[in-house]
């Protein structure tokens, strides 16, 4: 297992680094069991790592219910529940659609309706297939007893393709109701360019999945009017920020250039004209460079990349020192980050639980003012940080 960090740095293209992520990932699926109770020591804070739940396969989003229970999307096509005390329901709940577990693909994000206790709505993005063509969906359900029922679609991806990465996806709600959609370029990269194309970009909707009248591109002739961005690559990780109000997310760049944005209508964020980042391989520049005129700087990027994936503002009571500050996962570099902020400058970065738990796929603030993380491995767990004195 040591030597398997050196070999996944030194692949050279998207296959093998997947085929290399993917054995380490299955190595590290037996680490979490060695570290549950450990006691970290971070700058501002020490604090307990505790197993919430065990045995997921894959997981990818986790949403809380009122009620104590949890659900987590697993990306083989499976949302669970989990109770109050953190035991995982044997069974999947039912009346999900076809889901199409491809590459990257599956089930994905998870969110609640912000006024859920009023009017039951869950948001699922996913991967739907057809006529050997994929692309993420949205749709919204209510959950009851241990089913879907109501399921509307609300959002297709058009137009679908045959590869199988870069779909995405994670949905968030701001202040005003209003649902964005993260999608990837399919690793088709001049797609996210294109106002006539869903790939590479955020989507802005109603709770229903009515277009908002104020979105950027909605009069101009041949664009998509659900659009709300345009140039990102493939965005794994989305938060409200607790004082703007605005949604921030981070994205994936080829090899290092992955970025933090702040999301604004119809700005266009680069992509693959200019990057940061660098050809798989042969380490080639990408496009005109790293700035041009009308194109979006990022608030920061990382070369190289370490592969972020879910994101949090940390807003609870139980870490005061941590109040505010961004956490973001790390698939490649199986870490989480804790990002202090001045506005929208990064001014100090801190590495906790490296190597620890495996890959971190999601990161979450709880209702218990605990953070959550979902950890991307065949035996993937859900893991909770705890202060310390």
């Amino acid at each position: 297992m040591p030597h398997l960090p050196k070999l996944l740095k030194r692949a050279t293209g998207w296959p093998q680094r997947c085929a290399l992520s993917a054995a380490l990932a299955l190595l590290c699926a037996f680490v979490p069991a060695r570290v549950a109770g450990q006691v970290f020591d971070s700058e501002l804070q020490r604090f307990r790592l505790t197993i919430v739940t065990s045995g997921l396969e894959h997981p990818w989003g986790l949403a809380f219910l009122p009620d104590g229970r949890m659900l987590v999307s697993e990306r083989p096509g499976r949302l669970r529940l989990i109770d109050a005390q953190g035991r995982l329901e044997p069974q999947a709940v039912q009346g999900l659609p076809p889901v199409a577990a491809i590459g990257q693909g599956g089930l994905l994000d998870v969110a609640l309706h912000p006024a859920f206790r009023q009017n039951g709505w869950i948001y699922l993005s996913y991967v739907a297939g057809g006529t050997g063509a994929y692309g993420t969906e949205v749709l919204r359900a209510r959950l009851r007893g241990k089913a879907l029922h109501d399921v509307q679609v609300l959002f297709r991806m058009r137009p679908k393709s045959a590869t199988g990465y870069h779909f995405g996806s994670r949905l968030v709600f701001d202040r005003q109701g209003h649902l964005y959609v993260t999608l990837g370029d399919r690793g088709e990269q001049d797609r996210a360019q294109r106002l006539d194309d869903h790939a590479g970009s955020v989507i802005r909707l109603h709770d229903d999945g009515r277009v908002p009248a104020d979105n950027p591109f909605v009069k101009q002739a041949g664009a998509l009017p659900e659009k709300f961005t345009l140039g990102n690559r493939n965005i794994q990780g989305a938060a409200l920020h607790p004082a703007s109000g605005e949604v921030w997310a981070h994205e994936h760049g080829p090899q290092g250039g992955d970025e933090i944005n702040v999301i604004r209508a119809g700005v266009n964020y680069g992509w693959p004209v200019i990057t940061y980042g660098r050809n798989y391989g042969s380490g080639t520049r990408i496009g005109e460079g790293s700035e041009k005129p009308g194109m979006a700087q990022p608030v920061h990027q990382w070369t190289p990349s370490i592969a972020p994936s879910g994101m949090a503002f940390y807003t609870g009571k139980r870490f005061p020192a941590w109040q505010g500050d961004l956490f973001v996962g790390a698939l490649r570099d199986q870490m989480l980050l804790r990002i202090r902020l001045d506005g929208e400058r990064v001014v100090r970065q801190e590495t906790l639980l490296k190597s620890a738990i495996g890959r971190i796929r999601d990161v979450r603030n709880g209702p218990d003012g605990f953070l959550y993380l979902l950890t991307d491995s065949p035996r993937g767990v859900l893991a909770r940080l705890e202060p310390v004195p």
